[in-house]
């Protein structure tokens, strides 16, 4: 069977490393080469050191041809000046995981047109995308949480409150991402101004026409964990508790990695995997969606080899059946 050839550019964060993780233990994937400016001639397991003795490949600084598709791990901002500075061939198909084009799809990169790639939403557009925007850690959870709800039933104010792990932050160090800080400690940040929303109240105002920006009032929290998120939604809804499980078993039977719990649900079922726990809980007419993800896979590099999977026509879960760590 013909590999499918990758490239990773900035392959040296954390999204970047479990990318790499991913696609070498992928059965359809060959990684020809990872880039990273600061660390270009280092062995890569030097600088992700978890995988000493699986990767012998080390960093390039060099954009190599005759790959089939294109990683982008850059920081925020910096896709479009990547695409301004290098030209990748048309063939090569890009998934790009800064948030460059999620919300203006179709600026900055040449002929390409960016599908927005949560495949719970756009599968089929997915399939025969060129390019994918990735959507962002956050915004993954958020929509997953509300998406069968809003098909169904008009929601003029969303509650939102969410913590997320350090990783989430990426490696650049600040006073927030110190262990010293960390431990023992939250914080909310970025209170109803996180930059999640525009993407997050685009996809959803596909389903809930006219959905505004401002009716979505999200509280973020730094946690005092390593990697996962999980949110928790509170809407008020003129419906039965079985009826509106129903909804969301239905919506999302056709899609594999998530999954409607009726039983209290938590960070360690996720991490390290590609799923999306769901669970609904119900009082008088108040309706809470609890969502558990790992925001470095089903939240960001997950996502992206499922999206590559609908790309080449592999089966969707291909190098991606992992199993979470509760112990």
């Amino acid at each position: 069977m013909k590999k499918i050839k990758a490239g990773i550019i900035g392959g040296a964060g954390y999204t970047g490393g479990e990318l790499i993780r991913l696609l070498l233990g992928h059965p359809a994937v060959e990684l020809v080469f990872v880039h990273s400016r600061s660390n270009s001639g280092k062995a890569i397991s030097v600088i992700h050191d978890d995988l000493e003795g699986l990767c012998e490949l080390h960093f390039t600084d060099q954009v190599q041809l005759g790959i089939d598709v294109l990683f982008l791990c850059l920081g925020h901002g910096e896709s479009r000046s990547f695409f301004a500075a290098h030209n990748i061939e048309d063939k090569v198909k890009i998934i790009d995981l800064t948030n460059d084009f999620r919300v203006d799809p179709d600026t900055g990169a040449g002929k390409r047109n960016f599908i927005y790639g949560l495949p719970e939403v756009n599968k089929e557009l997915i399939k025969t995308a060129d390019a994918i925007a990735n959507p962002g850690c956050f915004a993954t959870a958020i929509q997953l949480s509300l998406l069968p709800l809003l098909a169904q039933h008009k929601i003029p104010d969303i509650y939102i409150t969410g913590i997320t792990g350090s990783t989430g932050a990426g490696q650049a160090l600040s006073r927030s991402s110190h262990f010293s800080w960390r431990q023992n400690n939250i914080q909310a940040y970025k209170t109803l101004v996180h930059q999640h929303l525009d993407e997050v109240s685009k996809t959803l105002s596909t389903v809930q026409h006219g959905l505004q920006k401002s009716s979505i009032h999200f509280v973020p929290w730094r946690g005092d964990f390593a990697r996962g998120i999980f949110i928790s939604t509170q809407v008020k809804v003129p419906f039965m508790l079985t009826e509106i499980k129903q909804w969301y078993k239905d919506f999302y039977s056709g899609h594999p990695f998530v999954h409607c719990s009726d039983r209290p649900i938590h960070l360690k079922q996720v991490v390290n995997t590609n799923r999306c726990l769901l669970q609904l809980e119900m009082e008088d007419d108040n309706l809470v969606i609890h969502v558990a993800i790992d925001n470095l896979l089903k939240g960001a590099v997950g996502q992206a080899v499922q999206n590559m999977n609908l790309m080449f026509d592999q089966e969707e879960t291909t190098g991606l059946l992992l199993k979470a760590s509760c112990f």
